[in-house]
């Protein structure tokens, strides 16, 4: 159970450092 805690926090941290990264190219471009 513990695996999967940190599974699903490091899931959720690195998809929202990869949208944070996405929006800062989209309005890098612009």
């Amino acid at each position: 159970m513990n695996i999967l805690v940190t599974g699903a926090a490091g899931f959720i941290g690195f998809h929202t450092c990869l949208s944070l990264q996405t929006k800062h190219m989209i309005y890098g471009l612009r």
